[in-house]
């Protein structure tokens, strides 16, 4: 559409044009200077039935009459297209690439609106037939997403259990004991409480049960909740939303939680848990979802539990500093792990495998004892 004298002052420059008329004005030009830089343009309705390609749109896809493929379904003529995703979800698709036959196009969708606001079709058009045009930015993309590949493989390595049931050194009765329980409890999915001395070997035998179990492959989480401030510590279990509270992070921080999902969380020192936090970890552990901190988001988890105390729960639960309802909720499979005045005949073996160690890590030569 053509502006009017009426529209133009004495310079040439448009002026007070009502915003009705200025967007029957602006987006034809919009339209035409659209169809004349991109490679080519087409259009479908809300049942994602074409309404319009330009010639140069079918020339490429080998059309030599644009109006044959009217009324047909997008699919029909460009198998790979997403614009039936747009127009169902609303949301364009930016620099998507399409293929077609042998070669690549790099398309932009965009959803068409009515006045209203209701999808009424979705627009495509082509920025480049030929995929090598952005070949400086795919590589870019493609170095980034190596990186961020390295780094997910590093964090997931990280978080393997590196230990296993035949790490708990020792051919005692107590220790041949211990290990059979613990190949037991790697069997079952259910929730394992390790109790026991400090130092006794309780989180080598819960990496051991994880690498025993079905969920070997996926992560193992620790955490030593004696080791967190109580204000960190659903921060810390739960995670966070962004900027949660008065100096938390922007971005959201993800819990262990979730960290743990499809894998298992081993939370040392149990005991030391805070009333409060017992209350929330109860729930999480019954309704396997959690709801970080600061989020009205809840997420499904699919997290094994292994616990592990030093300190007497049963009288802790008796003086009211552990609920009840936890400790059950906990005491599924319980492992005694034994102390080294309980199994004095693995002392040599024990001490054989330190030095050992220490001599494989110095780069020495065994020593005999």
């Amino acid at each position: 559409m053509n502006l009017s004298p009426s529209d133009l002052d004495d310079n040439g420059l448009v002026i007070g044009i009502p915003p009705e008329r200025f967007r029957s004005v602006a987006m034809p030009l919009l339209f035409d200077h659209l169809e004349a830089q991109c490679e080519g343009t087409v259009a479908v309705n809300r049942q994602a039935r074409i309404v319009w390609m330009s010639e140069k749109y079918a020339r490429k896809i080998g059309i030599d009459d644009p109006r044959r493929v009217l009324g047909r379904e997008i699919e029909e003529v460009l198998p790979a297209s997403r614009l039936r995703e747009v127009v169902e979800s609303g949301e364009p698709s930016l620099l998507d690439l399409m293929p077609f036959g042998d070669e690549h196009f790099v398309v932009t969708r965009i959803p068409l609106r009515d006045d209203g606001g209701r999808v009424v079709g979705a627009l495509g058009y082509v920025l480049f037939d030929r995929a090598r045009h952005l070949k400086p930015l795919t590589e870019k993309y493609n170095r980034l997403q190596a990186r961020l590949a390295e780094t997910e493989r590093a964090l997931l390595q990280a978080r393997r259990a590196r230990y296993t049931i035949a790490h708990f050194i020792g051919a005692s009765p107590v220790a041949s004991e211990i290990k059979r329980q613990a190949r037991r409890a790697a069997q079952l999915d259910a929730t394992v409480l390790l109790r026991g001395e400090t130092g006794t070997g309780k989180e080598l035998l819960a990496q051991g049960i994880h690498n025993l179990s079905a969920r070997a492959n996926g992560p193992f989480v620790a955490v030593n909740m004696a080791a967190i401030p109580d204000n960190l510590v659903e921060a810390e279990l739960f995670g966070t939303a962004p900027g949660a509270y008065t100096g938390a992070d922007r971005k959201a921080r993800v819990g262990k939680f979730e960290l743990a999902n499809g894998g298992t969380l081993f939370l040392d020192e149990i005991g030391d848990l805070s009333l409060p936090l017992q209350v929330k970890l109860l729930r999480v552990l019954q309704e396997q979802q959690v709801e970080p901190l600061g989020s009205n988001q809840v997420r499904p988890l699919d997290v094994r539990v292994i616990a592990a105390t030093h300190v007497d729960l049963e009288a802790s639960v008796a003086d009211g500093r552990f609920r009840g309802d936890l400790y059950y909720r906990l005491n599924v499979l319980t492992l005694r792990v034994p102390s080294l005045r309980e199994r004095r005949d693995d002392i040599r073996a024990l001490v054989e495998y330190l030095v050992d160690d220490l001599a494989a890590r110095s780069g020495q030569r065994p020593l005999d004892i």
